[in-house]
């Protein structure tokens, strides 16, 4: 059956693939913080199982799950897959046991769940003593993916959490600080690149599913303007190549569940 979540829009391997140099960095910290080895470990939230597949190449032992079923079969079907638990299931209420897994990690996903199911269904499935690692995005002055949204539909709706919370710091120790030791938070960018307007273009309107569900919902005229206000946000990151490119800044943090 196909899925209702907006992350079966588009085309999410495309965005996966892109961010999947971060899923790196989160197992890097995770491995750094316990090692993964004979670990049993959690991907929560995985989209198409970068970090997962990562993890399995460290030794650990891992489950992925994500409430989206197709990007579950698409990280299913990639190589080494096999070695990787795949299963279908709301990251705030797995339904897995108990202190199950001595490590939880998320790239980019968990930050759209409700903060306070997620940190309560980790501090459930991690041991004392577990560790937690995941990407978040910062909010930046500027943002040309999300913008043009803003200048053509307006602000989002007001809402009780945002993603771009957990790359607050204060708000990030607020949530963890609670039941969790030992929070560190390391800074840095990724560069998103395209060889052209047009592919920037398209990956936009066909692929990123966030963005690809934004043009669905607004009408034709305004579908226009969104393409021409990406197009303008875009153009002062064109190189004299015609490449598109421009850094985006995120956060990986690591903690240590409380014993």
């Amino acid at each position: 059956m196909a899925s209702s979540t907006i992350w079966s829009s588009g085309r999410y391997d495309a965005v996966g693939d892109r961010i999947a140099p971060i899923a790196g960095r989160v197992v890097d910290a995770a491995d750094r913080r316990r090692p993964l080895s004979g670990a049993a470990m959690i991907d929560l939230a995985c989209g198409t199982g970068s970090a997962a597949l990562a993890a399995t190449g460290r030794g650990a032992r891992v489950t992925g799950l994500d409430i989206t079923p197709e990007l579950v079969d698409i990280a299913a079907g990639r190589s080494g897959a096999d070695a990787v638990d795949w299963r279908t299931g709301d990251a705030a209420d797995t339904g897995l046991p108990a202190a199950s897994f001595d490590v939880a990690v998320s790239n980019m996903g968990i930050i759209f769940v409700d903060p306070d199911r997620q940190v309560t269904e980790i501090t459930r499935l991690l041991k004392p003593g577990g560790v937690l690692a995941f990407s978040a995005w910062t909010r930046s002055a500027a943002n040309p993916f999300f913008d043009p949204v803003v200048t053509v539909l307006g602000p989002p709706a007001p809402a009780a959490f945002s993603p771009d919370q957990w790359g607050d710091s204060a708000i990030l120790s607020e949530r963890l600080a609670p039941g969790f030791d030992d929070i560190d938070i390391a800074s840095d960018l990724l560069r998103w690149e395209f060889e052209s307007m047009a592919a920037a273009l398209h990956f936009l309107r066909g692929e990123s599913p966030m963005h690809v569900a934004t043009f669905q919902r607004a009408d034709p005229e305004q579908r226009e303007r969104l393409a021409a206000e990406f197009e303008k946000a875009l153009r002062p990151h064109e190189d004299g190549s015609g490449r598109v490119a421009f850094t985006a800044p995120y956060v990986v943090v690591c903690a240590t569940l409380r014993t």
